[in-house]
């Protein structure tokens, strides 16, 4: 029997007049494209914040700013039932973009739609991608202070005198 391992995830919600950052992206499974949230699991030593920022720059060529939580999600695939995702969303603000990036083999481009657009598209990736665009779109954020993550450093040993 194989061990159980929850995958750790980070998206991040990006507006911009009335719309949204999208990622068209080819996905494991379908034979058609979906849309997504510039999104991808943490690295090893990697805190939420950093894989947010990471994730989105490869995805989108957008280098952005994260300034709130938008939630903490999580999502069992219909079909894949042994894999949960546990996916943290940050609200995101635009610092610079290079269009000539390159992005993840997976992407094929980053677009700006706005929920009406994705939903006619029927092609989210999964729930997770409108429900964090409709709790954008409520106003909900949480302060990043809710997050505390522990980065390790160097351990030195002193003895007291």
């Amino acid at each position: 029997m194989t061990a159980w391992t929850p995958h750790v995830t980070v998206a991040t919600v990006i507006e911009k007049d009335g719309k949204f950052l999208f990622v068209e992206e080819y996905t494991e499974g379908l034979s058609h494209s979906v849309f997504n949230q510039p999104a991808g699991h943490v690295e090893c030593a990697e805190t939420l914040i950093e894989a947010a920022v990471r994730e989105t720059l490869e995805e989108t060529g957008y280098t952005v700013h994260i300034t709130a939580l938008l939630g903490m999600y999580s999502y069992t695939p219909p079909m894949f039932p042994d894999r949960t995702y546990y996916r943290f969303c940050f609200h995101a603000e635009v610092l610079d973009h290079d269009p000539h990036a390159e992005l993840d083999r997976d992407v094929i481009a980053a677009v700006w739609m706005s929920l009406d657009e994705l939903q006619a598209s029927a092609r989210a990736r999964s729930p997770l991608v409108i429900k964090a665009i409709q709790d954008a779109l409520a106003g909900q954020r949480f302060p990043l202070s809710l997050i505390y993550e522990h980065k390790n450093s160097p351990f030195t040993t002193q003895m007291d005198a």
